[in-house]
This record gives structure tokens, sequence and C-alpha cells, in this order.
């Protein structure tokens, strides 16, 4: 049974009314070149908040009436002649409408969200995310919002992957964020542990445009080690999720938002995946859509790797130099940009060079402990500051290595 997405308190509530299978197509939405009035977006985000009513819903009231407004004041007897919803559905509808009462909009428009909130009718809302079975009902952002031009355009570069990946995948991802980053094509990814990351951190590394699409709300982190990474990626791209702010972590979200990151890029990459994967869910959405699938190679006895190879049984593309993918992608969507500076290394001899150094590619906090003999209280201001100047990146475990992308 697919459940019907509807809002209480947020957009992604699942209710016990489940939803037909959408007969109805997105040509019912009243689209126009300015997009959506403010009171049609209103009467949306309404309509959104009803019991029982998601997508597939809407465009059958929109499709039914012509306009939210109207099926708003309808009598329920012509939503049974018009749309044959069952009378479950219809008490709930009928209990919601009298709870706004006949004129909600004054109301409703003191509490709704309008700043940085991206709906179906709207200018910039990607035609590939339109194109969707089942589309977001809104997309929350931070960020940099002259990015959603390039994302309605597709012209942006997936890359996804495991959670627990191996050094080479690592090395990788981060190469490979470097190089779309460096070349001017925004990077689209989970911001997950692991590939998702090390990609991020690539392309803001090289003054990139990376793009995060969240399978939690905007004001929450995860996993929460990420705080730093999520700032940074809003500070410097864009952050989106279909998750209204304060709604409640689940799985099936971070599964969901593959959908997405894939309908607004050009290309997807998977550096490396196990067998069961939600990179491996990203890769269908791509054949579906027939865009460009790059896999990189692995080592055939990991595990970490086989759901990764066997892609590239099933004939997608091999990646083995992030070059090789930017020359076919054609011209970036920007003027290329120089690669950013690398940290500047603290003086010689400072206690800040000492940890440095002895970071060296990765250690742990028990580790430096005993290579410098101090402590972890001593020691984690130290730690936090070279996070913060981007020398350093905190991993699962109380494990760090040194930020700069190798070549």
């Amino acid at each position: 049974m697919v459940m019907g997405v509807v809002v209480q308190g947020g957009f992604a509530a699942l209710e016990a009314h489940s939803e037909p299978a959408g007969a109805v197509t997105a040509d019912a939405l009243p689209l126009r070149a300015e997009g959506w009035s403010r009171s049609q977006r209103l009467w949306w985000l309404l309509w959104c908040r009803c019991p029982g009513v998601g997508w597939v819903r809407l465009l059958q009231l929109l499709h039914a009436f012509g306009d939210l407004a109207v099926a708003w004041q309808e009598p329920l007897d012509r939503y049974r002649d018009r749309l044959g919803w069952g009378e479950a559905l219809l008490r709930a509808v009928e209990s919601f409408r009298r709870a706004w009462g006949q004129d909600p909009l004054p109301r409703f428009a003191a509490s709704a969200p309008d700043r940085r909130l991206l709906l179906p009718g709207d200018r910039r809302w990607p035609a590939g995310v339109i194109d969707l079975d089942r589309p977001p009902l809104a997309l929350h952002w931070q960020g940099r919002g002259s990015l959603w031009r390039q994302l309605g355009s597709r012209r942006s570069v997936a890359v996804v992957g495991t959670r627990r990946p191996s050094s080479h995948g690592l090395t990788m991802a981060e190469r490979l964020g470097h190089a779309l980053g460096r070349a001017g094509w925004p990077v689209v990814s989970g911001l997950a542990e692991g590939i998702d990351a090390a990609a991020h951190r690539g392309c803001l590394a090289a003054g990139g445009l990376p793009v995060a699409v969240l399978g939690t709300p905007l004001d929450r982190v995860y996993p929460r080690h990420h705080a730093l990474l999520q700032s940074q990626v809003a500070r410097d791209g864009l952050l989106i999720s279909e998750q209204p702010p304060g709604s409640g972590i689940r799985a099936g979200h971070f599964a969901s938002r593959n959908r997405l990151l894939v309908a607004m890029s050009a290309a997807v990459v998977v550096v490396e995946c196990p067998a069961s994967s939600g990179a491996l869910h990203s890769a269908e959405w791509a054949w579906k859509q027939g865009l460009p699938l790059w896999v990189v190679p692995a080592d055939a006895a990991k595990r970490s790797a086989l759901g990764s190879n066997q892609l590239l049984a099933r004939g997608a593309t091999p990646l083995l130099d992030p070059e090789d993918l930017i020359s076919l992608l054609g011209a970036p969507p920007r003027p290329i940009q120089r690669a950013g500076p690398e940290p500047s290394p603290p003086p010689g001899g400072s206690a800040q060079a000492r940890l440095l150094q002895a970071v060296g590619d990765g250690i742990s906090l028990e580790q430096l402990m005993a290579v410098l003999g101090q402590s972890a209280a001593e020691l984690a201001p130290q730690l936090l500051e070279l996070e913060l100047n981007g020398a350093l990146r905190a991993e699962p475990g109380l494990h760090w290595r040194p930020c700069s992308p190798r070549p």
C-alpha cells in the first residue's frame, strides 16, 4: 500500500489514508510563466495539511474543480460525484475544512511558511522533479538560491556511494568532488557519511558549489558530527529537503531523497557501494531517466564495492579519471574556477603544527593522546580549531583526517 503524504505541522507525515496510483498527471497544475500567486501558494500549502490528501489527490482536486480555492467551497456530494473518494476520507476533509472555516487564508497566512520554500507552481521548480511519479509537495532550502537555475536545467552532477567506503573509495570521491567543483559543476549528493561527505569536502576545497539533498529537515544534522560540513554547504552551496522543519527522522526519507538528487542532475556517479545500498536506487533512477551512469571500478574482493562493480557488469561506464567525465559533460554551467587554496599550515613548531603532523593520513583520539602525551581535554579545543579552519575533518569513532584533497 502506498501511503499518502500529508502535513500535520509538516509536509511529510504519513497518514492512514492510502493514496491511489496517480491517474491524473501534473498537467493539471495551474502553471504560469511568472509562477503561482501568493493566494495559489497558500491554498496549496493549506490543502497539503489536510489528512489523506497528498500529491495524487491534490491533482485530482485541481483536475475536477480547476482551482483549490473553488474546491474548498464545494459540497461533499460534488466530491463523491467527481472524485469517488471514500467516506472515511470525505469525513476527514470535511472536518479539516470546518476547523479552518469558509475563509481560511487570512488566519493560515499568519503561520504558513513562505520564504525559502519552493512549490511545484514556482518558476524555479526543477522540471526534472515535476516529472517524477510522486514529486515532493514542497522543497525547503537554505543557501544560494541562484543555484536553482542550474538544478532546474540539470546542470549538475550527482555523486553517491556507501556510508562505509574503503580508503580508495574515499580518495576517489574527494578527487571527483574537487575536480567537478574546480571545473564549475555543482556537486549533488546526500551529505551522508562516507562517499557523500567526501565528495562535498572535495568540492568545497576547490571553491565549488556543493548541493546537499537531505533525508532530514534542514534544522536537523545527521550524522551529528556533520554539523560543520552541513553549515559549510549551506554557506557556499545549497541545502535542500522535502521534510519540513521539526519533522522526525525516518529511514524511508533517506531512500526517497535519491529520486530528487537524480532528477536535478545531468549525470550520476556511483563511487563505491555494496550489494544493498541506497546508491543503487540512485543508479536505477538514472537508468530509468536515461541519464549517463558512471561507476568507479574497485577491488572485486571488497564487499563495499560489490554493488557498484555489478553496475559495471550491467553496462555502466567505468570512471577511471574525473577528467574523463568532465570532458564529456561539455561546457560547465559557470566559468572554470581556480582550485581553492590549501589550508595554510600553522607556523612550524607550534602545537597545531605538531598535532597536524601527528594526525598524518588519519588517527584516532586515543592514538593522538598516546603520541602527543596530552589528555582528551587538552586536545579537544585544538582539534576543533583545526576543523573550523578547514585543516581537519572529524570522522566516526573519534577519528580525524586531513581535509586537503589528494591529487
